[in-house]
């Protein structure tokens, strides 16, 4: 068996290539352990594991397992190894003479700091030789990720660069259309609307700022929102995919990416910048954002609201009484329903922001 790992591992020097011999019995040993290709990788003491140097708290692995037909006594033929299993990784479906490979699989390691599986994604192969004695060869690859002390492309302990707001980020609540309010909403900092005009229910609601209503200060920051809305969108490297539910998880800094959209449910989402008060976090999704009632982000290890950004393909809606941090950067609208509130900024580049009862604070810088 040939295991080939190629790891996509952002300022890294040149491509290594790593062979690890298999294990088993010489007789039954009709496939050659783990062929390992890795960019940034470091020889561990371990033959059988290979390690990758992070960037923005990860490594990206490419998977893929092959058979080659050999082995030290010349035994093996097209038709002596069966029973090919791997619980994690797709293996050949047909073998031959030369080389048959499985297919590509991605994997991800991300750094973490507890539990013996931290840092780590292990793949275990077995193979029985079919032979008047079968022979049963088990191989184990790990693929480990450490903290990368000289990274280049990547900066250790910050992760992806800041998104720059520009002028919108004077305002806390930017809307494209209208802004609508109901009840006794609190924004503290500015509120604008651009290329609509209007801004209803100031009062009973209460802006500790200023409304701008269609004036130029609010176009220009819908030209500035355009611009870090698609500098958050474009973001590739490091990145994280997630999908559904962010509930019930602890998000150490980086970027994550939905195709789809994103939910805070059946739990809270922590993001734990783990001692580095410049860490960011950029989540993008390609549709709607979503928290249930109830449901909070939990700041902790120094993260900061103002380091966080939603980028949201459609629209956002925070549910009645959720807590939520960070910059929402919507394509459509943003609702907040009742009792909700927002350490961060509501930016709309098309449509509404609609707030209810809500309170609406600019992040600490």
């Amino acid at each position: 068996m040939t295991l080939a790992i190629a790891a996509l591992v952002i300022g890294s020097p040149p491509v290594m290539a790593l062979t690890i011999p298999g294990g088993g019995l010489a007789k039954s040993d009709c496939y050659n352990g783990f062929e390992v290709t890795t960019d940034n990788s470091v020889q561990s003491s371990n033959v059988k594991s290979v390690t990758a140097l992070a960037c923005n708290n990860t490594c990206t692995f490419k998977v893929m397992a092959c058979v080659g037909l050999s082995d030290s006594t010349g035994a093996c033929t097209a038709a002596a190894l069966s029973n090919l299993q791997s619980a994690d990784l797709p293996v050949p479906t047909t073998l031959g003479p030369a080389n048959a490979c499985g297919v590509e699989q991605g994997v991800t390691v991300t750094l973490k700091k507890n539990g013996k599986k931290a840092n780590k994604a292990k793949f275990r192969l077995k193979g029985t030789a079919a032979s008047a004695r079968p022979k049963v060869d088990k191989d184990v690859l790990v693929l480990k990720c450490v903290p990368n002390p000289q990274a280049t492309g990547c900066v250790p302990g910050q992760g992806q660069a800041p998104v720059a707001l520009g002028s919108a980020a004077n305002f806390v609540v930017l809307a494209g259309s209208t802004v609508t309010n109901t009840d006794a909403t609190t924004v503290t900092g500015d509120l604008g609307v651009s290329p609509g005009t209007a801004a209803t229910g100031f009062p009973p609601g209460i802006v500790n700022g200023t409304i701008h209503a269609g004036d130029a200060p609010a176009a220009q920051a819908q030209v500035d929102l355009t611009t870090a809305f698609n500098d958050a969108a474009g973001r590739t490297v490091g990145a994280v995919t997630v999908a559904g539910n962010l509930g019930g998880q602890t998000l150490t800094p980086g970027l994550y990416k939905s195709t789809s959209s994103l939910e805070i449910s059946s739990g809270d989402l922590t993001l734990d910048a783990q001692g580095d008060a410049n860490a960011v976090f950029i989540f993008q999704m390609a549709s709607t954002l979503t928290t249930t009632a109830g449901r909070q982000v939990i700041l902790s290890g120094g993260a900061k609201a103002a380091n966080v950004v939603w980028q949201v393909g459609s629209s956002a809606t925070l549910g009645t009484t959720s807590v939520f941090k960070g910059n929402i950067l919507a394509a459509q609208s943003i609702t907040l329903t009742t009792g909700a509130t927002l350490d961060g900024r509501a930016l709309a580049r098309i449509g509404a922001v609609t707030l209810d009862t809500n309170t609406i604070t600019a992040p600490a810088p």
